[in-house]
């Protein structure tokens, strides 16, 4: 299948879980992809299973203004121009209110928001005329709770972001879009930090919270960030949930 056969991309946030799905999704359609990472066991992994010679693993941390503008210099001479940006960029560390310090603070808003920016800054100028932008945020960027204070406002700061640049990237007709996932079955389940055990923990909270009674699939974000990327070419500055109806207010029946 060939479907995205001459289509170029790049994956921020793509050596494992949700990015990883989608950049294994466009290569099975025959995309090329600039995917990073800044963990050197994903980035290691992604390059062992990753055998297409059309994906190109690169180490890149989000919070460096220095890899972010080298990783556009790379794109720009290896690749060109580029039909899709996958903000794919994110820490959640669960941090009740009182605990929060002026350094997980920091390191939240630069991962979150300050590196999801200026990647799309530097990206913004190579994707086509036509082409799509998409950040992934999460259904924690309205509401509250209280262990997520800190990541549920960087992520809304995110939100805020794709609308500004959506108007602002109008007249090159690029759409930008988000995600915002609930519970989904990925190694780290999303948030960092965390033992084995609560993570099954976290599994069976999220699976008893959501209406649809299970975890969403890697593969089932993949679906969706790909259609906003290409088939919905009416839509931008939107948000998407994906989320099994936790944010809904869809009751469970009796």
């Amino acid at each position: 299948m060939n479907k995205y056969s001459g289509r170029k991309a790049v994956v921020a946030g793509g050596t494992h879980g949700m990015g990883l799905a989608v950049v294994k999704a466009l290569l099975d359609g025959g995309a090329e992809v600039v995917l990073t990472g800044r963990n050197e066991k994903n980035i290691e992994t992604a390059r062992t299973e990753l055998t297409s010679s059309a994906a190109h693993v690169v180490r890149s941390d989000a919070t460096s203004m220095a890899d972010i503008h080298a990783l556009g210099d790379l794109v720009e001479a290896g690749l060109g121009q580029i039909d899709f940006v996958f903000v794919n960029i994110g820490l959640a560390k669960l941090e009740p209110f009182d605990q929060v310090t002026e350094a997980s603070y920091d390191q939240s808003f630069d991962t979150n928001t300050k590196g999801a920016f200026f990647t799309t800054q530097r990206l913004a100028p190579l994707v086509r005329d036509g082409g799509s932008i998409i950040f992934t945020t999460s259904i924690a960027d309205e509401g509250g709770t209280d262990t997520l204070t800190v990541y549920s406002g960087a992520k809304a700061a995110v939100r805020a972001f794709a609308k500004g640049i959506a108007s602002a990237l109008l007249p090159r007709n690029i759409r930008v879009n988000v995600i915002s996932p609930g519970f989904i079955d990925t190694p780290t389940m999303g948030i960092t930090g965390m033992t084995d055990d609560d993570r099954d923990a976290l599994k069976e909270m999220g699976d008893t919270a959501t209406p649809m009674k299970r975890h969403g699939t890697v593969e089932e974000i993949a679906t969706a960030v790909l259609f906003l990327a290409f088939d919905a070419t009416f839509t931008t500055g939107a948000r998407l949930t994906i989320d099994g109806g936790i944010g809904q207010g869809i009751s469970t029946p009796r």
